[in-house]
């Protein structure tokens, strides 16, 4: 059984030694002087140790009180921070995950089925990414990045490398004139804002220079760029595994076999200031398997 001291006691000695005054205590918690002053009195008859000095009507720490402060408001602000996720989304078993838009719809979406057969009493709320979550200011609890994983205040988990391959419709092919790397100069180039670079880096790594009369279309996202590409308006780079159906399905098709090893992956992040609901583990876990899974097949075809 845990030795705990009563929850109005160490609010009344928090307010008391952050603020260095009983009266200005009392002030923020809406009681009187001698109310404070009761409540942290008995507060030292538990411990059996004084937490505070009284000279002069003025308060000073005293060692101990000094030490006890500082895990009671670490104690503290994890009790608001818990109450404060619990009261915004109190179904436990509700997981809001920030996904970017691509891997959202290409990837995620097809199997969901899957997790929801094992995880039935989970609930996925899933929403576009567009940037960096604030965790500590924000109803998402988890979210799929795409970089380099060095992130501040988050729990990154390695989900996969990112391998780019360029892809376009199958009719450029058929027109004859999509035969050789080289021809690419003679195409529009497709690129994602985000990734402007990509498609210089991928003709650096094969040596084919870039030309200053290059058409090109930019789109803001990979579903737009990867639309454009399958309506025959130009070449676009894409991770493979985000065109798989489309690939199975002839929509897309890779007329090289050109890879750009990217420096950024993909990582499956959250808050490293919180302890994971049932939940979010069960996404966590169910990813993580899926994520070994494609590994393991795609070793496989290699092979």
């Amino acid at each position: 059984m845990r030795r705990l001291p009563p929850l109005n006691a160490l609010r009344s000695f928090e307010a008391a030694a952050r603020l260095g005054s009983f009266n200005q205590a009392a002030d923020e918690l809406f009681v009187t002087p001698s109310a404070v002053s009761h409540q942290v009195k008995a507060l030292e008859a538990f411990l059996g140790m004084s937490l505070f000095r009284r000279e002069k009507r003025k308060v000073f720490l005293t060692t101990a009180g000094e030490k006890y402060l500082v895990a009671i408001q670490l104690a503290l602000d994890e009790i608001d921070s818990a109450t404060r996720r619990l009261m915004a989304s109190p179904n436990a078993g509700a997981v809001n995950i920030a996904v970017a838009p691509a891997f959202l719809t290409r990837w995620l979406v097809p199997r969901l089925a899957d997790f929801q057969k094992q995880y039935p009493d989970v609930e996925l709320r899933l929403s576009t990414l567009s940037g960096l979550i604030d965790f500590e200011h924000s109803d998402t609890d988890m979210a799929i990045y795409f970089g380099d994983g060095r992130w501040k205040g988050v729990e990154a988990h390695f989900m996969r490398n990112s391998a780019i391959k360029p892809v376009c419709s199958p009719l450029l092919l058929e027109e004859g004139k999509l035969t050789k790397p080289e021809d690419l100069k003679n195409h529009t180039l497709i690129h994602v804002s985000s990734r402007s670079q990509e498609w210089h880096q991928l003709l650096h790594q094969e040596g084919i220079s870039w030309s200053r009369d290059q058409k090109s279309l930019t789109f803001s996202n990979t579903s737009l760029a990867l639309n454009a590409a399958m309506e025959g308006l130009g070449v676009a780079l894409s991770d493979s595994q985000l065109i798989e159906r489309e690939v199975q399905y002839g929509q897309l098709v890779q007329p090289f076999d050109m890879v750009l090893q990217s420096a950024r992956n993909f990582y499956l992040v959250y808050s490293n200031k919180r302890q994971p609901t049932f939940g979010m583990e069960s996404f966590r876990d169910w990813l993580m398997v899926k994520m070994e899974e494609y590994r393991e097949t795609d070793t496989g075809n290699q092979e």
